[in-house]
């Protein structure tokens, strides 16, 4: 579950970390009572992904009349996708210096990451890239978290090392969250080191695995409602497909995640990129390939699709006539590629070009011939 950034600040604060003075708008009015109340603002949109302000979704407000006038502009915009349904309007900080602090899992170290950089404000994957050595990192032992010891050293080794006494605290609480909250991920960015030396979360983001969802009902109640996940996704996890939405315009179906792993690189080097992740397990039932077309189908954006099939157990003949189901029940008029291996390959091919479905010899070559048929 990926909260939205007033929610991640409420856990945030049950963890023993400052927060700002906040107020949750609905309408230009509340936003206008809450800068009222609070004093200058920063007018917040609250959807589930970042890069808002670059997407004129955060508004300075000085007075109520511009904090009204910011969520009048704000709320109901399309931020990557997601319709802005309320704002957030936070007292503003006096910052001093801005702070990155959050951890993720590093999974080709298969445990977690604790990240520590003077340039907070910033994408951390910006900074990663063009300048790596400005992130301090510590790989903390799971059974044991971080010791304090560790976390002064992750704050020297970050250039912070005036500021240990006020971070080591924040940064202890933080990794509380994985523990007793199953974060994959949490960061605060920026953590704002006030001009009186104070240490505030300026906005925060936190994600929790939903595996563990049964352990963290009460979030759920008080939370998963408000959030607005991407459309495509919601209606896929109602028919219990393992589905990514993404942003390109092929649409692609596996059965299996390394196979549609494989398969979105191919989209991407025969020169398209793909619409969505969606691996349809093991076998390629009709009824479960239909689900998955339908979902598909449902993106406007999708200009065709590819289905990338291995037939193990299930025989390439029953899965050929099983997507030719499929694309008759759901009236199907977008190009439509399979790539078909595995026990009974032949026969699955000769069934699927006679119904006028196209075969690829290999994905590669699917994945080259569905490019080619939707330019």
């Amino acid at each position: 579950m990926k909260l939205l950034e007033y929610q991640a600040k409420e856990v945030l604060a049950s963890l023993g970390i400052p927060i700002p003075a906040g107020r949750v708008a609905r309408t230009p009015d509340e936003a206008e009572a809450a800068a009222r109340a609070l004093g200058p603002v920063a007018v917040k949109a609250q959807v589930p992904v970042g890069g808002r302000g670059k997407a004129g979704g955060v508004k300075l407000a000085r007075t109520p009349e511009e904090a009204r006038a910011a969520a009048e502009q704000i709320i109901g915009m399309d931020i990557k996708g997601f319709r802005v349904p309320l704002v957030y309007c936070e007292t503003a900080l006096d910052i001093g210096q801005e702070v990155y602090l959050g951890f993720t899992v590093d999974r080709p170290g298969r445990n977690n990451v604790l990240m520590l950089s003077q340039q907070g404000g910033m994408e951390i994957e910006q900074v990663a890239e063009e300048s790596p050595e400005a992130i301090a990192r510590l790989h903390p032992n799971p059974w044991r978290g971080p010791l304090a010891y560790e976390l002064n050293a992750l704050v020297f080794e970050a250039g912070l090392g005036r500021h240990a006494r006020q971070l080591v605290p924040v940064i202890q609480k933080l990794y509380r969250a994985i523990p007793d909250l199953d974060a994959i991920t949490a960061e605060i960015n920026p953590l704002v080191i006030t001009t009186e030396g104070k240490v505030v979360a300026g906005d925060a983001k936190l994600e929790t695995d939903e595996n563990a969802d049964f352990r963290h009902q009460d979030l759920l109640d008080k939370y998963a409602g408000e959030i607005e996940g991407d459309a495509y996704e919601e209606e896929a996890k109602k028919r219990h497909l393992t589905y990514v939405a993404l942003d390109g315009e092929i649409g692609i179906i596996g059965n299996g995640a390394g196979l549609c792993m494989s398969t979105l690189d191919l989209v991407q080097r025969a020169g398209s990129s793909a619409a969505n992740f969606c691996d349809i397990g093991g076998g390629a039932k009709a009824e479960v390939v239909e689900n998955a077309l339908e979902v598909i189908l449902m993106n406007p954006r999708v200009k065709g699709v590819l289905i990338n099939v291995f037939g193990g157990i299930t025989r390439g003949d029953e899965v050929a006539r099983g997507l030719i189901q499929a694309r008759d029940d759901l009236h199907m008029t977008l190009p439509l590629v399979v790539r078909l291996s595995g026990t009974n390959e032949e026969e699955g091919r000769q069934i699927l070009k006679d119904h006028g479905i196209a075969p690829g010899a290999n994905a590669w070559e699917a994945a080259q011939k569905i490019v080619e048929m939707t330019r």
